[in-house]
C-alpha cells in the first residue's frame, strides 16, 4: 500500500550540500507526519527531523541551522536540504511515514511505521 522512495544522496566533501528527496504514495501528507533519520554501521538509527501534517518541522540538535525538511504536499514528495555538511552527517538516510500519534516523539524511528530504503550519504573530510 504505502511505498516510499529516497533519492539524492552521494559523496561530497565537507562543507558542501546535498538535497534528498522522498516520493511516498499510498498515502497524503494532510493525514502523516514525515520524517528522514539516518544510521551509520554500527550504531543505532536516529531522527534528523520531520516534518508533520500542518508544516511544522523539528529537527535533531546536531543538524539545527544546517538542515532544512520541507514537503510538497501536491506531488506528494519530502525534502531534506543538507547545508554544511560533516563527515559525521554520513550515514544511510531514509523516509518514513507516521499516521498516528504524530505530535509525540517525534524523532524516534520506533514510532514510524514506513519506511523507504535509503540513500546513502557520505561526507568526506
Amino acid at each position: 500500500q504505502v511505498h516510499l522512495e529516497e533519492s539524492g544522496g552521494g559523496l561530497v566533501q565537507a562543507g558542501g550540500s546535498l538535497r534528498l528527496s522522498c516520493t511516498a504514495s499510498g498515502l497524503t501528507f494532510d493525514d502523516y507526519a514525515m520524517g528522514w533519520f539516518r544510521q551509520a554501521p554500527g550504531k543505532e538509527r536516529e531522527g534528523v527531523a520531520t516534518i508533520d501534517p500542518s508544516g511544522s518541522p523539528m529537527y535533531a540538535d546536531s543538524v539545527k541551522g544546517r538542515f532544512t525538511i520541507t514537503k510538497d504536499n501536491a506531488k506528494n514528495t519530502l525534502y531534506l536540504q543538507m547545508n554544511n555538511l560533516k563527515p559525521e552527517d554520513t550515514g544511510m538516510y531514509y523516509c518514513a511515514a507516521r499516521g498516528v500519534d504524530y505530535s509525540v516523539h517525534r524523532l524516534d524511528p520506533s514510532r514510524y511505521g514506513d519506511w523507504g530504503q535509503g540513500t546513502q550519504v557520505t561526507v568526506s573530510s
